[in-house]
């Protein structure tokens, strides 16, 4: 367990550490590299594209990141009925007390909280991902990688332009980073450029762990499921898909996909209403 708090603190700054690392890296080096010639530079460039697109990007990873973290479960874990005589204690060994209205809430252990629809504890924003905070955690993925994989090759083309190179060849990126490593010690290669290059890896494990996890996310979500019902082997009420997609992105959905905004109303609160 003090490894898992101690994961809990690291993890948020390890996160906010690469994304410094990938902002600077974009705005003070690769975007810079782009433009040849600024005085024969047209109004709209490719520099100036990709530039929008990484800022419409990285704003919309870091807004969804924020509103991840603020949709705290604490608020709705006070409301919830626990039942006459019940103690956190039922909930840390996952009984329910008779008296409880959502049988779908979790207790977590790291948090010392209670979530509705509990999916997982998210050691990268340090809260756990539950009914509140589903729809901005899934547009943190889906951004996150869009990011990564944006950098991925901007950082590419940077690399390409600096050493000459090309990736046309597909064993060319594998055989990058060992030729990489032996230029670096023999001296033929700085260490400024051997850094971009530990980052292109790094971009692309990100970029292809959280594309994964979103899809698979949106998976359990299609069925109605989250991730704490599959790991327990619930059994959930089979419901059409598109109800399942409402109940977490609600019905304006578009404008979650725009812009990073606060998520929909929770079932809880709308079973409370009637």
């Amino acid at each position: 367990m003090l490894v898992l708090r101690l994961l809990n603190v690291v993890a948020p700054a390890y996160f906010l550490c690469i994304s410094l690392v990938t902002f600077v890296l974009q705005i003070f080096v690769f975007i810079p590299s782009m433009f040849r010639d600024p005085s024969t530079t047209p109004l709209i460039s490719p520099a100036l594209l990709h530039g929008a697109l990484f800022l419409f990007l990285s704003a919309n990873a870091l807004g969804n990141y924020v509103l991840v973290i603020q949709s705290s479960p604490e608020d709705l874990g006070k409301d919830l009925n626990l039942g006459e005589g019940a103690e956190v204690a039922d909930w840390l060994d996952g009984n329910r007390s008779p008296g409880s209205a959502l049988p779908s809430t979790h207790f977590c252990r790291l948090c010392a909280r209670i979530t509705q629809r509990h999916d997982h504890h998210c050691f990268f924003t340090g809260n756990c991902i539950g009914s509140r905070n589903m729809r901005n955690f899934i547009m943190f993925c889906l951004y996150t990688s869009l990011a990564c994989l944006d950098s991925l090759v901007a950082g590419m083309a940077y690399i390409s332009a600096t050493l000459s190179m090309s990736f046309a060849d597909p064993l060319a990126f594998l055989t990058l980073l060992p030729h990489s490593i032996s230029q670096f010690f023999s001296g033929a290669l700085l260490s400024s450029e051997m850094f971009v290059i530990l980052m292109l890896y790094l971009w692309l494990g990100i970029g292809l762990a959280c594309a994964g996890f979103c899809c698979h996310q949106m998976l359990l979500i299609l069925r109605g499921q989250t991730r704490y019902q599959l790991r327990k082997g619930m059994v959930v009420r089979a419901r059409p898909w598109r109800e399942n997609l409402q109940e977490v992105f609600g019905k304006k959905w578009l404008l979650g996909l725009l812009i990073p905004v606060q998520n929909v109303e929770s079932s809880y609160r709308r079973q409370k209403e009637k």
